[in-house]
């Protein structure tokens, strides 16, 4: 689905098999997968600038890492300010996590606006907003369905899961194969490789 287009290669790297897809335009993506479950546990993507430098990484799946160098700057972000992630799918729903929301559950409202195609997080206190993409139903032509959409509070965390279409599980499936028949690029000497400790 996402890696239409682009060569792909792949490697092993601590509990995680990273696969690397570079496209035509200089565009590429890396995505992570856990190696006892074969979930995705990153996906991030970035492209190049029309005078060719790389853009910075935008996170498909999983939490842009917070950095922080004293170096650059002497304020840090606070860890109290809601935190909007795309969390780990489940084998029938995507879903996405805000972090940090104290306010009770009947503050918040979740819709679809049929018009930018895009799903709407908001509060009535109109303390937190946020309109995000379903990337994979973008990529498969498919439009949003205000029923496909549930979400649940607790804990200070809203849940927000869109129930998956056929078409995107299928894909997802093909992927897996695609991604199976790859050939491990992972250095033998000097890598991560599993050595037996006595």
């Amino acid at each position: 689905m996402f890696r239409k287009g682009g060569s792909s290669t792949t490697m092993t790297q601590g509990n995680r098999r990273k696969v690397h897809t570079t496209f035509e335009d200089g565009a590429e993506m890396v995505e992570e997968y856990d190696l006892k479950t074969d979930e995705l546990v990153v996906r991030k993507r970035r492209s190049k600038t029309v005078l060719g430098k790389d853009c910075e990484w935008e996170f498909l799946v999983g939490e842009t890492p917070r950095v922080f160098s004293a170096d650059t700057g002497t304020l840090i972000e606070s860890g109290a300010n809601p935190v909007w992630t795309r969390s780990q799918d489940t084998p029938q729903h995507f879903v996405w996590r805000a972090r940090n929301l104290p306010y009770p559950k009947d503050t918040y409202s979740v819709s679809v606006d049929h018009g930018t195609q895009r799903v709407v997080v908001r509060t009535s206190n109109k303390k937190f907003y946020k309109p995000f993409e379903v990337p994979e139903l973008r990529a498969l032509g498919q439009v949003l369905d205000e029923a496909a959409l549930t979400w649940d509070w607790k804990n200070n965390t809203l849940v927000v899961q869109y129930r998956k279409p056929v078409e995107a599980v299928r894909a997802e499936v093909e992927e897996k194969m695609e991604r199976r028949r790859l050939k491990d690029d992972t250095p033998v000497e000097g890598g991560d490789a599993d050595c037996k400790q006595q």
